[in-house]
């Protein structure tokens, strides 16, 4: 039985009703997994596919989509079933027509991101570890938002960064400012907001009645602030989007200073998997924020 054979009755399975695919539609924009389109008996289904170890990635992927939607805050695709055949594992998600939306769409997005933000739990981190991108994300549960950032987030970052070979002021760098991040949040404590976890301009749309729709989470509970700053690093949304979040639900003073902080974590990412220009980046970073700390 190939691939697609044991996707189509899973489908079936799972749905309840007869389903059988024609041929797979590639579909493009992913760099972690190969994505299709798949069509049949009057139905469609969006479908991940990776290697077969990745279905711990889609099963964390899918429980966070269900995280997410539990909520009733902001639409995501319906996860279907997931498994592995055939040497490969697969995701298969709810197909959504995707259409267009300006800035009354991204000042909606801005509110519904405020209200999945109230969601909230009572400690940092999540039951499940998943991914950012393809890099593990480690979530395990921590009373102190600032232990948590600094362990499971830019010290687990450093950890990989040290085993690729990144050292010398990167590293001693990355030590000074693990030490000094307290300083970061005089008078300000978080609380464990539910996030989307890699909230760029390429991970939302707009469904075909104006709505929108957000994808490829990394969810876990966290500071807020971690989605707004990630949303400002690599562009993506308006104005208006910002504007709507700020006026659903005001951040911080100190949020200028932790948005480098918190984007530091990506940057590191970054250059653990894809290497180049972004090992000066992330030293840039740290020299700003040991700046602003340093006595």
């Amino acid at each position: 039985m190939t691939l697609w054979q044991t996707i189509s009755e899973h489908i079936a399975q799972t749905a309840s009703r007869p389903f059988s695919a024609s041929a797979p539609n590639p579909v493009g924009g992913g760099c972690i997994n190969a994505a299709y389109r798949i069509e049949g008996n009057g139905q469609r289904y969006f479908v991940k596919v990776n290697a077969a170890e990745g279905v711990t990635m889609f099963e964390a992927e899918a429980a966070g989509l269900n995280e997410i939607a539990a909520t009733r805050t902001v639409r995501v695709p319906q996860p279907v079933c997931l498994g592995s055949a055939e040497g490969s594992s697969y995701l298969v998600l709810e197909y959504i027509e995707m259409g267009s939306g300006g800035n009354a769409a991204a000042q909606m997005l801005g509110r519904q991101l405020a209200a999945l933000h109230r969601a909230s739990a009572p400690r940092f981190g999540w039951s499940i570890a998943n991914t950012i991108g393809s890099t593990p994300q480690l979530n395990a549960w921590s009373a102190s938002w600032q232990d948590f950032w600094r362990e499971r987030r830019l010290g687990y970052q450093l950890e990989l960064a040290a085993r690729n070979g990144y050292g010398g002021g990167l590293q001693r760098k990355g030590e000074e400012l693990l030490a000094r991040i307290g300083a970061f949040f005089h008078g300000y404590a978080p609380i464990p907001s539910l996030l989307h976890g890699d909230l760029w301009g390429g991970n939302w749309a707009v469904d075909r009645d104006g709505s929108p729709v957000i994808f490829d989470p990394a969810v876990y509970y966290g500071d807020r602030e971690t989605d707004i700053a990630m949303a400002e690093l690599f562009g993506g949304f308006s104005a208006g989007f910002y504007a709507a979040y700020r006026e659903a639900w005001p951040l911080d003073q100190g949020y200028a200073a932790r948005k480098t902080l918190y984007n530091l974590y990506h940057i590191l990412n970054h250059l653990n998997l894809f290497g180049g220009g972004y090992q000066r980046q992330a030293e840039q970073m740290m020299e700003q924020l040991l700046a602003e700390v340093r006595g």
